[in-house]
């Protein structure tokens, strides 16, 4: 396995992800006065786990998007937002994962840093995996649509209960910078304060935790990988079964069994970690 062709795939793609993250989250200003941009773009969905109440958001995340949809008591399927999933799965996969989410980016960072405990996977990982499926179905679909107020209003179960990426990139900047907001924090703050701060102890010690267990997005993405054009593609003709892909794999998925698991973010390790040149990646 060359290593040198390892990281420096690893460079590119978070300079890929550190660039676009400031373009889909750059309205610097919302810091500054701690306000939410509420511009014309705010009406379009972006590929990745994207806060919309994100200060510096430029555009919706698709998973607040339906919900926000599904919650109205005028109730319409979100067949934009369904669409935007299906136009994307199609097209990418879970490639969104590993290179547009602005969340994927800080676990990524996050798991840099050098710490001597680092696990490829956990007990029960293989069950886990499952979770996202669940978390989707339930608070993102169900609970939505049917769990409702006396007005025909609901909540956005997902973000308003568990999404981290919201607590981030739009709770944590927004009370900092917004003194009567800070007054008005309670239980629900606390709460998603709490799983932000395990997610960002988890992801000292293995890749991803959020993505492999609770993400919606991802799981729909994943759905994707098998029929998607952008897939990884193996030529048995060149593979040795030296397993250096799968070494590479912080995902911990055998590239050579399964190419285009769910599970895979298409970060592009294992095919810079094949010396054969048996992986190939791209829309073909």
């Amino acid at each position: 396995m060359d290593k040198k062709r390892v990281k420096k795939q690893e460079r590119f793609r978070t300079g890929f992800q550190l660039a676009f993250t400031a373009l889909t989250n750059g309205y610097v200003q919302g810091f500054v006065q701690g306000k939410i941009y509420q511009g014309p773009s705010k009406e379009v969905c972006l590929p990745g786990l994207n806060c919309y109440s994100c200060p510096g958001a430029l555009g919706a995340c698709p998973i607040g998007a339906m919900q926000a949809i599904a919650n109205d008591r005028n109730f319409t399927m979100p067949f934009y937002v369904w669409g935007f999933l299906i136009g994307v799965g199609v097209l990418l996969g879970r490639l969104v994962c590993g290179f547009m989410c602005p969340f994927g980016l800080v676990q990524d960072l996050l798991y840099k840093i050098p710490i001597p405990w680092k696990f490829r996977r956990i007990k029960g990982d293989r069950f886990l995996r499952f979770l996202k499926y669940g978390i989707l179905l339930v608070f993102v679909l169900i609970l939505p649509m049917f769990f409702v107020g006396a007005f025909g209003q609901g909540d956005p179960w997902f973000c308003k209960y568990i999404c981290p990426s919201g607590t981030l990139m739009a709770g944590w900047p927004l009370a900092l910078f917004n003194e009567g907001l800070r007054t008005a924090l309670g239980f629900l703050f606390v709460w998603k304060s709490v799983i932000l701060i395990v997610l960002i102890l988890l992801s000292l010690m293995i890749y991803r935790p959020f993505c492999r267990y609770l993400c919606p997005l991802g799981a729909v993405y994943g759905l994707f990988n098998k029929l998607s054009l952008y897939r990884l593609r193996v030529d048995e003709a060149r593979c040795t079964g030296c397993g250096a892909c799968k070494a590479s794999c912080r995902l911990n998925i055998d590239p050579r069994k399964t190419p285009n698991s769910l599970e895979c973010i298409r970060c592009g390790r294992c095919v810079k970690a094949c010396d054969a040149g048996a992986l190939r990646r791209g829309i073909k």
